[in-house]
């Protein structure tokens, strides 16, 4: 079932993006990933152009942690302080990564720029999860137990500005939260991704975050990054496709859902070691794609007399001529299916429990 995106100008299946962003928040919610680094490939592949996949999923994602948070928020297993604190490094990073997403944008190459990030980002990921989930495999097998430290000492410790953070029992300089958010930003502005994958590492290792806060912090934090980057995109750009953005909100949030209940009953140690692999192989299909796939193949064509539908008009005509109001609308409509989803999934939750105490 084909539809045409007027924003983006190319057509998709609706069941395809609706079954892949399914299974990529499957994914995020069974590892406790974002699924930003799996769904832009993905779009790339079925022809939507780099620069409006990013800018989609940086939308989609918005719903997804919004849900996730509110859903912690709910629960009070999130330290707000340390995460407005990454939120303002985040602020700026985003700026520049905006700026840099616009200067190769300018001369042509953020098409190139944008496959090449993911290549490497994906290679150095997929190969640190594989090693990591088969030494973790075989140290089970061999019954051997390893204690880690949890928390080192680096050089972004000794930074001036501590402060007190008490949700999360801490005294830290105020620099080490805003470099992380820092990077974070940078790297969400340019690839459309959560950053989860570097956030959560360094609340752990790096500021020493209790485990219980790092989730909803990291979704927080998240929140607030990925709305900056949509609004930036839809602004500059006009880059953002909300019939694309809703098919992927729809899917994700209920692949989100089913992948957290599931991994309440499955132990996942082993399936990060296939995660590691899938991550390896996307890495690959993006650097055929980009080096040795044939131009015939990724050209995707646009007949300017295609005839769109009123909403499809309606939708193109707003971008074009009211983009404030555009990005404002997208974000809105983001975080209101992220909320409804969080207070969703708790009713069905109270629901079950007060079943189950009857019975």
């Amino acid at each position: 079932m084909e539809i045409f995106l007027p924003i983006a100008e190319v057509s998709v299946n609706i069941i395809t993006i609706f079954s892949l962003s399914t299974i990529v928040g499957i994914l995020s919610g069974l590892f406790g990933v974002g699924g930003g680094f799996l769904m832009t490939p993905f779009l790339i592949f079925l022809g939507v152009p780099p620069a409006y996949a990013v800018a989609n999923e940086a939308n989609n994602i918005l719903a997804t942690s919004v849900s996730g948070s509110t859903t912690h928020w709910l629960k009070n297993t999130l330290d707000y302080k340390m995460g407005i604190m990454i939120v303002v490094g985040g602020v700026f990073g985003t700026i520049l990564g905006i700026l840099t997403f616009t200067y190769f944008k300018d001369i042509g190459k953020i098409n190139i720029v944008i496959p090449l990030a993911y290549m490497y980002i994906l290679a150095i990921i997929g190969t640190a999860m594989l090693v990591e989930g088969v030494a973790e495999i075989d140290r089970v097998r061999k019954k051997i137990f390893l204690k880690k430290k949890l928390h080192s000492h680096y050089w972004i410790h000794g930074l001036p500005l501590r402060m007190k953070f008490k949700k999360s029992k801490l005294y830290e300089s105020a620099f080490t939260p805003i470099i992380i958010g820092l990077f974070v930003g940078f790297i969400a502005a340019i690839m459309g991704i959560g950053g989860a994958f570097i956030l959560v590492p360094a609340m752990i290792y790096i500021i020493g975050m209790p485990t219980k806060l790092i989730p909803g912090t990291s979704l927080f934090v998240t929140v607030f990054i990925s709305a900056i980057v949509t609004i930036l995109h839809a602004f500059n750009y006009g880059s953002i496709d909300l019939i694309l953005v809703s098919m992927l909100i729809l899917g994700s949030i209920v692949g989100v859902q089913c992948g957290q209940k599931i991994g309440e009953f499955i132990d996942s140690t082993e399936l990060k070691t296939l995660l590691a692999i899938l991550l390896l192989l996307v890495g690959i299909a993006i650097a055929y794609d980009t080096f040795f796939a044939p131009d015939a193949i990724k050209e995707v064509a646009f007949d300017g007399t295609k005839n769109l539908g009123p909403f499809s008009t309606f939708i193109r005509e707003l971008s074009k001529n009211f983009p404030i109001q555009y990005g404002i609308i997208s974000i809105i409509f983001a975080v209101l299916l992220g909320v409804a989803a969080a207070f969703i999934r708790r009713f069905f939750s109270d629901l079950r429990k007060k079943h189950f105490k009857k019975a």
